[in-house]
């Protein structure tokens, strides 16, 4: 760690973190000088791992069992993080589930499990986080750039659930505005990850479509967020910001 970083005494909560792009965020704010703290659901390891990654940095961070469908759960791990770091400055709603089938065979209980992970678990987890956040807070939801695209059969429910954190987005800005807090919305693309590498069976379907013909990765992600999470984007609120290598161009 160095003197002057950019999140220097700030704390941060990212909401899924122990994986993908969620991990590459908390390493990212953790380099920039943020004490950390992390939610996961089933990957304790991958928790750990991050955690243990950052401390070794010498950075601060820790692991929260929380499952984002479950209310009370997500609600308690923006407290633990307040109860830790004394304060939160930083919000990042990355949690998120993926539910693809053509909607005649679609199961309800998809629909209802991306809702609940997708749009409900950033109300919730904003509402809690911003009791402690007061001017200069930061609240960043990691949407997708199928909410403006979605060039294939089988999204629509993925497609309308991240086409919701627009709305959303642009709402709150207006709602926390007041209280010198910014909201915005993270649109990626194709980002290579085990979810979704960039040598997996769907990739070159999905470079066709690019204008730049390559997945993007995690850290050009972290770096973005950074950016919104830092003092130089402090006039930006209500936006979304699309970064994915031409996707919608």
């Amino acid at each position: 760690m160095t003197d002057a970083l950019a999140l220097n005494n700030k704390v941060a909560f990212i909401q899924g973190g122990s994986r993908g792009i969620g991990a590459a965020i908390a390493k990212r704010l953790a380099k920039d000088g943020a004490s950390v703290a992390l939610s996961y659901s089933s990957s304790p390891d991958a928790a750990q791992s991050v955690v243990d990654s950052i401390v070794a940095a010498g950075g601060k961070a820790i692991a929260i069992k929380a499952n984002s469908a479950e209310e009370n759960e997500l609600r308690g791990a923006v407290q633990q993080t307040v109860d830790k770091f004394g304060r939160l400055d930083i919000l990042v709603n990355n949690a998120g589930v993926l539910a693809m089938a053509p909607i005649a065979d679609l199961d309800i209980a998809d629909l209802d499990r991306t809702l609940s992970v997708n749009v409900r678990s950033v109300v919730i987890a904003t509402q809690e986080a911003e009791k402690h956040m007061g001017d200069g807070g930061r609240i960043i939801n990691i949407g997708s750039c199928n909410a403006d695209r979605m060039p294939f059969p089988g999204g629509a429910v993925y497609a309308m659930s991240k086409a919701a954190m627009v709305g959303l987005t642009k709402g709150l800005a207006r709602d926390l505005g007041p209280k010198g807090i910014t909201v915005n919305n993270l649109q990626p693309g194709p980002i290579n990850t085990e979810m979704n590498p960039e040598d997996g069976e769907f990739a070159s379907a999905l470079k066709s479509l690019m204008a730049l013909p390559r997945f993007g990765t995690v850290d050009e992600i972290a770096g973005f967020v950074a950016y919104l999470a830092g003092p130089e984007a402090a006039y930006i609120t209500g936006a979304s910001l699309t970064i994915d290598g031409g996707f919608t161009a």
